[in-house]
């Protein structure tokens, strides 16, 4: 058994900014995952072929899968090792982009997504915990502000390097080389945390809850699965009763964590966060927010590719104005509007996402076939803008609603929620935004509905904010 590591007050780890940026580079090659798979996939399926859900699937497959698996991953870190499990889940990343990379057809690809999900999920909950071990509490913020820079290149780089790799058709690889840039990225992580990060366990890690991982996952794709295939079936009536089915799973799901609560076991999801508005309020807030979020790069993306003829650089390009907004608004929050405004903050970046989706939609309508990059700019860096204003302090808004022993519980859930509402918007909006070109509507009308219905998901956002707490705790941090 693996001796722990000493408490940070008493000795910090002298490996510990190295270990951060091991840290780094796994949430980095999650980041970049998740976006490039968008700008990639209308080449994805021309050379595949497929249908019109492979394009779905690339982006739900992975952060459903991501979903489902970041409610168990921090605790397999608890009862087995943060180290260990960080080093699995980064081998088994690196494995399943292999696989995704050398793809022979659709099915094997989303199976490799799939795989991608489950295995981020084990990763990237250690980090978390390592971070809290390796440093003293006066580095903590230094730490975890490290993190903002790190993402903010993947936010931006992530559309452009997809885009280039695809184009570029590095040894004659074409969009598969989108995944095997994993291989060396992964392999250094996994060589970096066996060098450099300590092993640290729980010492009151309690077993896993099966049961409950394996409801919530059933209830999950009961839900999703209807909604990105039922397009191309012409929605016969086991897809609405799927749907409905996903209801009940969901209850019985919720049932059997009260009562393994009451009987003394540690259930999956603390059952007493949902007696408290303020985190029910989060958890549809963030569900609503996230699915307008993903759901619009995503249509986005497949206006200007397969509607206005772009290039995957081209694409990549055209959605660098959201990119750098949303680097802006995460500036403007940092610098202390978040601090003075509190939830305020959220709700303004919420507004500005609306009113920059409602600018989309209103270009497109009065450009016509004939709109340009340079126009659409104004209203995707107002999206970027509200993007970053709202991200910021929306986790420790939402966290503030419970208290501190929950907390654990309850990132986890807010951070499952933010993945599963990734995977509702690319079903809903892409499944819109495909059934209305089958009715054959053109791609400018079916971008203008789609970004009226992020507008609409905005807008019950926005309301459900009025339910979260108006500041976050001031010790609160890291999220």
């Amino acid at each position: 058994m693996s001796t722990p590591l000493q408490t940070p007050e008493v000795k910090p780890y002298r490996w510990r900014w190295v270990a951060l940026l091991v840290i780094l580079t796994a949430e980095v090659m999650d980041l970049l995952d998740a976006l490039v798979t968008t700008i990639a996939a209308p080449t994805i399926r021309a050379d595949l072929g497929g249908s019109a859900s492979l394009v779905q699937w690339l982006t739900a497959g992975y952060t459903l899968a991501m979903a489902v698996g970041l409610i168990t991953g921090g605790r397999l870190g608890d009862l087995f090792g943060r180290k260990r499990m960080f080093v699995a889940g980064a081998v088994g990343f690196t494995v399943a982009s292999l696989l995704c990379g050398v793809a022979m057809s659709p099915e094997m690809l989303i199976a490799s997504r799939v795989l991608q999900g489950l295995c981020g999920a084990v990763m990237l909950p250690q980090g978390l915990g390592l971070i809290k071990e390796m440093f003293q509490a006066d580095e903590l913020g230094k730490a975890f502000g490290m993190f903002g820079p790190f993402m903010t290149l993947g936010a931006v780089g992530g559309p452009l390097l997809g885009g280039w790799l695809v184009d570029a058709d590095l040894f004659g690889t074409g969009w598969r080389m989108i995944f095997l840039i994993n291989l060396p990225i992964g392999l250094a992580a996994v060589a970096g945390a066996l060098r450099f990060l300590p092993e640290t366990r729980s010492s009151d890690a309690t077993r896993l809850d099966l049961v409950g991982v394996l409801l919530v996952s059933a209830a999950s794709v009961l839900l999703v699965f209807p909604l990105i295939q039922g397009h191309e079936l012409g929605w016969p009536a086991w897809t609405f009763v799927s749907m409905g089915a996903s209801l009940v799973v969901f209850a019985l799901f919720a049932r059997y964590e009260v009562a393994r609560a009451r009987s003394g076991r540690d259930p999956l999801v603390t059952p007493g966060l949902f007696r408290k508005r303020a985190f029910t309020g989060g958890l549809a807030a963030g569900l609503a927010f996230f699915s307008a979020l993903v759901g619009f790069s995503l249509v986005f993306t497949l206006y200007v590719q397969l509607g206005l003829g772009y290039s995957p650089l081209q694409a990549g390009l055209a959605a660098l104005p959201q990119a750098l907004g949303s680097v802006a608004g995460f500036g403007l929050a940092m610098a202390g509007l978040q601090e003075k405004l509190g939830r305020g903050a959220l709700q303004i970046g919420t507004g500005a996402m609306a009113a920059g989706a409602a600018a989309l939609a209103l270009t497109v309508h009065l450009a016509g076939t004939d709109v340009t990059v340079w126009q659409l700019v104004p209203a995707l860096a107002l999206v970027g803008i509200g993007m970053g204003l709202a991200m910021a302090p929306f986790f420790d808004i939402v966290l503030a609603g419970v208290e501190p022993h929950e907390s654990g519980s309850a990132s986890g859930t807010l951070t499952a929620i933010q993945q599963l509402g990734g995977a509702l918007g690319t079903a809903v909006l892409g499944t819109v935004f495909f059934d209305l070109l089958a009715g054959q509507w053109a791609f400018g009308q079916a971008m203008q509905v789609a970004a009226w219905g992020v507008v609409g998901l905005l807008v019950i956002t926005f309301g459900l904010t009025f339910l979260l707490p108006l500041r976050a705790r001031p010790d609160q941090g890291g999220h």
